[in-house]
């Protein structure tokens, strides 16, 4: 595999290497894996602002497949998504569209600082620290009709051709430099991998990057222990999200109460989901911590708000979308009129079932909702498996069927048939399971979230492996466990596997947030969020199931990661006791790098509620190091 080391200055462009003298060591690690060392030294007559620039051509003479973990994935974004975010096209460079041929980005915004590419014959892996004695690190890739495939690190970063911050459109190319001064030397280390075509190949090369890491770096430390976490997170989602009448937890509450009100009407989200970002999970896990703490005030309210989302029913048979304030019960985020979207139903079906499994009195009212939207999701299902993505409130007709949002319909039919026996319910996971397993094969899973369309997500990850680890208790195949553990590998591209430097008067910096075991959302929306938390025990049945600690130990990461953050008393980080945000920003995208976002989200504060008490309560998680 040959390597090529170029310098180049601020704009990008190539500059004499007059005065320059560099010494490439490359070195075997492993199989695969090449170990690079790269002696820079400069004693040129002045200091020169430049940047190292470290590339390997990709083996594909057409159609690369690449993959920068939690930001790049294939080409990025389907044709036919209406996010716009970054997306490869060959020959097209396009900055209102956010389309171009090459693509390099800053290495804060990637879980792993390596950047893969495959053609039909093999494919090649960079990988690099985050950060160097140059400073923050670069990962690129691309082609055109005058250069190859190739990925390549700069050292330091420079995006191209233009950088991606949130906005719907590329903004001026966001750059570094290092300044040279005469007789200045940098020794750099960087990882070649040259690997099969087989695109899953980088499951076990980030697997041992991750533990690699393990073995060298002290863990997470967090703020409290599970059991306050707990008390600290049930308080928070009562206090600051519960509104008794009618009984909902609603999606957000501001950091200042003096400029929200403490009733919410200056800055609160008076809404409700009625799952994914509020509704029944979140109100699952407050009544299953009320129960086993014996706190009425919270079985109440985890009760009435449940009892409120299943006692109202949409035409078509299944749950609303969202609950407004201000107009009652309506549909999911989407354009389309009427349009309820299939994640989130199949989320409130399956822990509507969860909390009939977990309850200790009868609730026919839940058997009863959780019973038609059953029926909605059987109705909805093709011949092939596919459940749809998105169906009408008045018909239950399925109005889309793009993307794998029906995936989530696996796990509530795999979960209902394990409480209710009814056979149906099995086959229609099998058929379902069979039918999503092309989008984990091939890592083209899309569309869970209801805000950013077909984009990839984590949150795809998630129901992925909810669903293929439910799937193979009710049928264990060797097929569902391969699926569910292909699943967990891609969901774990998005784990952050290094700690992100923050400036010290930032609060992440100040505060020292360590990143090691958050999530990426999404290549569109690039923050650090919690929502892994949600399938903590199937990570942990995965690990047993395969015997490979791995997984575990990443879900444990991810709770250790997560229990920073957590208001401990008001005024705590400016927020109040027991809330919890939604967005850390670990890179230049929706907010500076070392901010976080002062709201708190009732799906936060639930999620890392509804682990704690999965830790303190199962039995095959309680003996783990959490």
């Amino acid at each position: 595999m040959q390597v090529n080391v170029t310098i180049e200055g601020p704009d990008g462009a190539l500059l004499d290497q007059v005065g320059w003298q560099l010494e490439l060591e490359i070195s075997p690690a492993d199989e695969w894996e090449q170990e690079l060392r790269l002696q820079v030294s400069y004693d040129g007559p002045a200091p020169v602002d430049a940047r190292i620039r470290v590339g390997a051509e990709v083996p594909a003479e057409q159609d690369p497949y690449w993959l920068i973990p939690g930001l790049f994935y294939g080409d990025n974004r389907d044709p036919a998504c209406a996010r716009l975010y970054p997306r490869y096209a060959p020959g097209e460079e396009d900055a209102e569209k956010l389309v171009a041929d090459r693509w390099s980005f800053r290495a804060d915004r990637a879980a792993t600082p390596i950047v893969f590419g495959w053609g039909a014959s093999g494919g090649v892996a960079l990988e690099v620290d985050a950060d160097t004695s140059l400073g923050l690190s670069g990962l690129g890739l691309g082609a055109g009709p005058d250069r190859p495939p190739s990925v390549w690190v700069s050292l330091p970063y420079r995006e191209e051709p233009f950088s991606y911050t949130g906005e719907p459109r590329g903004v001026a190319p966001l750059a570094a430099a290092h300044s040279w001064q005469p007789g200045e030397s940098h020794e750099l280390r960087l990882g070649l991998w040259t690997l099969p075509a087989d695109r899953a190949s980088y499951a076990p090369v980030l697997r041992g990057l991750r533990e690699r890491v393990r073995r060298t770096a002290p863990p997470v430390q967090p703020w409290v222990d599970i059991t306050t976490a707990a008390v600290l997170t049930s308080y928070g989602l009562w206090r600051w999200h519960y509104r008794p009448d009618p009984a909902v937890l609603i999606e957000t509450a501001l950091f200042d109460r003096e400029l929200a009100g403490d009733l919410g009407d200056r800055g609160d989200r008076l809404a409700m989901h009625v799952a994914w970002v509020s509704g029944i999970p979140y109100a699952h896990a407050l009544l299953r911590h009320g129960r086993r703490v014996d706190n009425p005030t919270y079985v109440e309210a985890g009760t009435a708000v449940i009892d409120n989302i299943t006692a109202n029913l949409t035409p078509g048979g299944t749950f609303w979308g969202v609950w407004y304030a201000e107009h009652g019960w309506r549909q999911s985020w989407t354009p389309v009129p009427g349009g309820l979207h299939a994640r989130t139903l199949a989320e409130a079906t399956l822990f509507t079932v969860r909390a009939l499994v977990a309850e200790p009195i009868d609730h026919p009212v839940w058997r009863q909702a959780a019973l038609s939207n059953l029926e909605a999701g059987l109705s909805a299902q093709d011949a092939e498996g596919n459940f749809g993505s998105l169906y009408h409130l008045e018909t239950g007709q399925v109005l889309s069927r793009l993307g794998a949002a029906g995936l989530s319909w696996i796990a509530a039919m795999a979960e209902a048939y394990e409480l209710f026996g009814d056979d149906r319910y099995l086959q229609a996971a099998r058929l379902g399971g069979a039918y999503y397993a092309s989008y984990v094969r091939n890592g083209t899973l899309c569309g869970a979230p209801e805000d950013v369309d077909l984009a990839p997500t984590s949150e795809d990850g998630y129901a992925a492996v909810i669903a293929y680890v439910a799937l193979h208790r009710i049928d264990p195949s060797d097929r569902w466990l391969e699926l569910a553990r292909a699943a967990a590998d891609w969901m774990l591209t998005f784990r952050y596997s290094y700690d992100v430097s923050f400036p010290s008067d930032t609060i992440l910096g100040s505060y020292g947030f360590r990143t090691r075991g958050a999530d990426q959302a999404s290549p569109s929306n690039q923050h650090l969020h919690n929502y892994g938390l949600i399938c903590t025990p199937e990570l942990v049945a995965l690990s047993t199931l395969t015997g490979d600690d791995s997984y575990a130990n990443s879900a444990a990461e991810h709770l250790r990661c997560f229990r920073q953050f957590v208001a401990r008393r008001n005024g705590d980080f400016n927020a109040r006791r027991g809330m919890v945000t939604e967005r850390y920003y670990q890179t230049e995208c929706f907010g500076p790098p070392g901010a976080i976002l002062t709201l708190s989200h009732s799906w936060c504060i639930g999620l890392l509620l509804l682990a704690c008490e999965d830790v303190l309560t199962n039995p095959s998680l309680a003996t783990l190091d959490w």
